[in-house]
This record gives structure tokens, sequence and C-alpha cells, in this order.
């Protein structure tokens, strides 16, 4: 059984910048141990929710942008939503971040599209925090790093987003 595609991999980064404001895309980002990515108005030390990662097939499937949903990092080829709190993705050549919880939808979804608070409970994505800093780009590999869930791939999707 497979921990992820070995096409796995970063599609999207996205930063908020601003309260309410749209998120700003990226190509590259600094993440920051134990605070988050550089620049982001949610980076907190010691938070559990210092990034959120969601898979590009679920914006996909739900025909969403990049950053609609206010993900950091949008990922391709991994189920994100099979890992379980604890376990390490490691992005790149050097970030790692573990994942402390599922990110549930809060009714800010419902201003996006109604009925999307309840089409994306389960698949809003995965909140964690960064244990290991480093430069991310988008094409950057993902893997799991460390734990024992049921990782399998997500079928790769073309999704003609932005």
């Amino acid at each position: 059984m497979a921990q992820e595609s070995k096409n796995s991999q970063v599609v999207a980064l996205q930063l908020c910048v601003g309260h309410r404001q749209p998120m700003k895309r990226v190509a590259t980002v600094t993440a920051l141990q134990d605070f988050g990515l550089e620049g982001d108005r949610h980076a907190c030390a010691g938070s559990r929710r210092q990034v959120l990662l969601i898979e590009e097939e679920t914006l996909h499937e739900l025909a969403l942008s990049y950053g609609e949903v206010k993900e950091n990092i949008t990922t391709r080829g991994i189920a994100l939503m099979n890992l379980t709190p604890g376990q390490r993705l490691r992005l790149g050549d050097s970030v790692e971040i573990e994942i402390t919880q599922v990110c549930d939808p809060c009714a800010r979804m419902e201003e996006i599209r109604s009925g999307l608070q309840s089409r994306l409970q389960g698949r809003r994505g995965m909140l964690g925090r960064v244990i290991v800093g480093g430069t991310l780009q988008v094409g950057d590999r993902v893997e799991v790093c460390s734990g024992t869930a049921d990782q399998r791939p997500r079928e790769n999707a073309s999704s003609g987003l932005p």
C-alpha cells in the first residue's frame, strides 16, 4: 500500500495578507519553524493552525479556485484527509509540517457559495504546524515522512484551475 503517489506535489501556495481579503498567490514562500508562512496573517508561534493544506482534487470536484477556501498549500496526488494528527509531511527538500487536526468548514464557506459548508465537511483540508522551516515552491514534492495512516494516493485530476 502506497504512502503517497510518487508524483505528489505542491500545486499552489497562498498567503492571507489581510482580514477578509483574497488570498495572494505566490510561487515561493518561506516556512518559519513553529510560526507558519512568512507574510501570512495567520502565522503565529505555538499555534496548531499555522498552515492549511487542501487537495487540488477537492477544489476541482467542487469547481473552486486555488485559495478560495483560504488554504495556504494546495497539493495534488496525496490524500491529505487520510492523515492523522501527529503525522508529518515533507515538502520540498526540507520543510516538515506536522498535521494537527482536520479543518472543519466554517460559515464563511457559505459566503463563497450556498451549500459549500456542508459539501466541504470532511474535505476542507488539514491544519498543521511547521516543524522544520525552509523554502517552499510550487512544484515541490510532498511525502509522508512519519506515521502509519492508510495513505492511498488520489487520482490525478487535470484541474484547469487558474
